[in-house]
This record gives C-alpha cells, sequence and structure tokens, in this order.
C-alpha cells in the first residue's frame, strides 16, 4: 500500500468516532416534546463545562437567556455568557419557521445560516460559530444535540469541530424560570 493510501486510511478512522451523536427520528413520541416556541419563550438559566479534546474541562459558565415569539412564529433568543475566567459573552439568535416545520437559526457570530430540526423530546442544531481564540477568530462547526428532560429542564451536549476534527465538546443544562425577567436579563 502506498504512503498516501494509508494516511488517508488512518485520516478516515480517525473520523469516525466524530460521527453524529444519532437519527433525529429515533426521538419520535417521545415526551415532554421539545417545541421550540414553547420551551424557549421567556427567562432560562444554563449551567454547563466546556472540554477540550482530551476531554478535561477547561472553563465551566452560566447563562441567562430570554426568548421571545412575534406573531409570524419568528423567535429570539437572547443569551448571556459568564465564564470562570471572566470572559463574558452575549450572542441573539434569530429562529425563522420553514414549511417542513424546522427553523432558520442567525446569529451574529454565526456563520450563514444553521438549521434546527426537532422530533419528540429533541432537537438537532448543525452551525459554524466563529470563536476568538488566541487572539484570532477561528470558525468553529457545532453539531448540537438538546432533549427535554421534564417540563423545565433540557440538557445540552455540542461537539466542536475544526478541519473534520473533534475539538472539544460542551455539556450543559438549561432550566426554565417561572420569575419575571429582571431589568439586566438579555434580551
Amino acid at each position: 500500500m502506498k504512503l498516501t493510501q494509508v494516511l488517508l486510511l488512518a485520516l478516515a478512522l480517525l473520523a469516525l468516532p466524530g460521527c453524529s451523536t444519532g437519527n433525529l427520528e429515533q426521538y419520535a413520541g417521545r415526551e415532554p416534546a421539545l417545541v421550540m416556541p414553547e420551551y424557549f419563550d421567556g427567562r432560562l438559566t444554563a449551567h454547563g463545562v466546556l472540554r477540550d479534546r482530551g476531554g478535561d474541562v477547561s472553563r465551566t459558565f452560566t447563562a441567562e437567556l430570554h426568548g421571545s415569539w412575534n406573531n409570524d412564529g419568528v423567535g429570539t433568543l437572547a443569551e448571556l455568557f459568564v465564564f470562570s475566567d471572566g470572559e463574558v459573552q452575549e450572542r441573539t439568535w434569530t429562529f425563522r419557521p420553514r414549511p417542513d416545520g424546522s427553523y432558520d437559526a442567525t446569529a451574529g457570530d454565526v456563520v450563514g445560516t444553521g438549521r434546527i430540526s426537532t422530533e419528540g423530546n429533541a432537537m438537532h442544531l448543525d452551525y459554524t460559530l466563529t470563536v476568538r481564540y488566541k487572539g484570532r477568530d477561528m470558525d468553529i462547526a457545532v453539531d448540537d444535540w438538546m432533549w427535554r428532560i421534564d417540563e423545565e429542564t433540557v440538557i445540552n451536549h455540542s461537539v466542536l469541530k475544526k478541519w473534520g476534527f473533534k475539538v472539544g465538546t460542551l455539556q450543559l443544562s438549561i432550566t426554565r424560570r417561572d420569575t419575571p425577567c429582571p431589568a439586566n436579563c438579555p434580551r
């Protein structure tokens, strides 16, 4: 076997463990259903960890989120993240419904348009995020999965990739809050 063929085979084998978390259809009928305008409406809180490619926790974070929806079914989700190293990030998502029931997802630091699909208690979002790393911007592919556990809780697992290779993961829990959004809540 030529050296080029061996290298290509090795690269293909390395990419296998990075495949998607699953097939969305396997969650059909699971309850409670993760309905975007229902769950992501109002005030939410998130707690999570960012893990490097070796699995070590590199940072923890908390986030305040505020979602709202207009009469056309377009949603906005404002996020304010505070990381354990003091970094603060803000992101505002816009979710536009599509005829097939999915959503287009855009934000200021998202390259192009992401696509959100839901089935049963699960949601899948694929997008490319521009992040600041060591003083420069870098585009990271995000394979984002969420599962609604109960009326208040969603668990999120994201695989972060650069050039097809896993560079990290993100795990978080999101909890709905019944209390009104305070004046400093992201909008």
